[in-house]
């Protein structure tokens, strides 16, 4: 616990230090988003049709930008090596590191979710569902993403390496998170697509920090 607690606040210290790291992936997200909606502009309805699809596209895009400098900083100064001994405590190490990645990136997506769904058209009756389907959705994305993170490390052209390993793996959660938000649409409850997306969310919490450390002793083994 010792260990878990003391690498969260080390990653809490490091995301407040390196605030362009964080900016940046949300940045791009607010600019692409509102780049389709001007380009429909004056078809309201065009928007409001494919904001579902647009806006999880979106969401997983920000993700592997947020994703390719997960471990970078820590492979470059050689801490990354040193963690990768400690056997027993990597595990609540990578567990420290991936709640912080969400907590930086993939709630700050969901704390943005209705000025989103409001620069895309959607209803206000639908905004507090396009958070919850987030909140439910964002954490598979960076838990599985992280895995792809790890195998990537230190190489070259790493980030479009990441996006061909992980962006299959996310058609999952593409699928349910774009039917959740057009149920709402159509004024129909998702609950099927908000328990498919909290199973993802979960399974993927409890078998990312022992994939990630595979992963990572892959990467540095090359």
């Amino acid at each position: 616990m010792s260990v878990f607690t003391g690498q969260l606040g080390r990653e809490l210290r490091l995301a407040a230090r390196s605030r362009s790291d964080v900016l940046n992936p949300l940045v791009f997200l607010l600019l692409a988003i509102t780049l389709f909606a001007l380009a429909l502009d004056g078809k309201p309805e065009v928007l409001r049709e494919h904001a579902a699809g647009i806006l999880w596209v979106l969401v997983l895009l920000t993700n592997m930008l947020a994703l390719d400098g997960m471990f970078r900083r820590d492979f470059d100064d050689g801490s990354l090596e040193q963690l990768l001994l400690a056997v027993d405590a990597v595990p609540f190490a990578m567990l420290a590191k991936l709640l912080v990645q969400w907590l930086v990136t993939g709630l700050i997506i969901v704390l943005l979710s209705p000025l989103l769904g409001m620069v895309l058209n959607l209803p206000a009756a639908v905004l507090g569902t396009l958070a919850l389907v987030l909140l439910a959705g964002t954490p598979a994305v960076s838990f599985i993403g992280a895995i792809g993170a790890a195998l990537t490390t230190g190489a070259r052209r790493g980030g479009a390496l990441l996006a061909l390993l992980v962006l299959p793996l996310l058609i999952p959660v593409l699928i349910f998170g774009v039917s959740a938000i057009n149920r709402a649409l159509a004024d129909e409850p998702p609950r099927a697509e908000l328990y498919w997306l909290g199973a993802l969310s979960v399974t993927s919490l409890m078998l990312s920090p022992f994939a990630t450390q595979a992963g990572l002793k892959i990467a540095l083994e090359q």
